[in-house]
């Protein structure tokens, strides 16, 4: 049975990027400058700039790995207690200075209608968890930061960086966790909405891909429909 035809009491799944889908642009430089201060940071990325900019190139492994590398300048002895203060007041000022009205209002679509709503975002979960409770969403995918035995920031991933692959296999997680996955004719109908190569994988596995990214037709989502596309669509367009 095709994901147009399925019955309208299913499980409904939808999966949202965070930066550059549901907020402008990127997220992590604004909160590690938030918790390690300006100063610190713009050091530490003027220190690592060419290898964050050979990790965007290439993406994938490299690029997580100089991520965590910057984490780990920046992060390493730091009070888990103290950056999660940090974080939540970052996360309130970013949801209110950079949201993305359109792409909110597809979540609350998605939340009026009964479906189960999920933020999967590579950014790191100790300010994602706090931007899932002001929008409103089910539940929160994100980085995982390590902790040592002090309850001290390593700087370091707790797991892997939460893109590409990751970003599925903790979806699938994620709603296995929920009690939402049943056997194989029963899978929940995915909706996913992102907007670069990191959410690429989400969106293939999705019944419903969405992408919101800004560069239309030049980006690199360009085989999914966009969001305009799928708001003035018809309800019953399956789509």
């Amino acid at each position: 049975m095709t994901p147009a035809h399925r019955d309208r009491s299913e499980v409904v799944v939808a999966a949202f990027d965070l930066d550059g889908t549901l907020t402008e642009g990127g997220s992590v430089v604004a909160w590690l400058r938030a918790v390690a201060g300006t100063s610190q940071t713009l050091k530490a990325l003027g220190r690592s700039s060419p290898s964050l900019a050979y990790g965007a190139i290439k993406g994938g492994e490299a690029a997580d790995r100089h991520k965590e590398g910057l984490f780990s300048t920046l992060l390493r002895g730091k009070s888990l207690d103290e950056v999660r203060t940090k974080s939540e007041v970052f996360a309130r000022h970013h949801v209110a200075k950079n949201l993305r009205t359109d792409v909110k209002a597809r979540m609350d679509y998605h939340v009026a209608a009964g479906h189960h709503v999920v933020i999967v975002s590579a950014s790191p979960e100790l300010y994602v968890n706090e931007v899932g409770t002001l929008l409103g969403a089910e539940g929160v995918v994100a980085t995982k930061l390590a902790v040592d035995g002090s309850g001290n920031l390593t700087g370091r991933y707790q797991g892997r960086n939460c893109r590409g692959t990751e970003k599925f296999s903790r979806t699938t997680s994620w709603m296995r966790s929920e009690g939402l996955l049943g056997s194989t004719d029963q899978m929940p109908v995915l909706w996913a909405y992102g907007n670069s190569r990191g959410d690429l994988r989400l969106l293939r596995a999705a019944n419903f891909p969405v992408s919101c990214a800004k560069l239309g037709r030049a980006s690199r989502l360009s085989q999914f429909p966009s969001l305009d596309e799928v708001i003035a669509a018809p309800a019953d367009a399956g789509i």
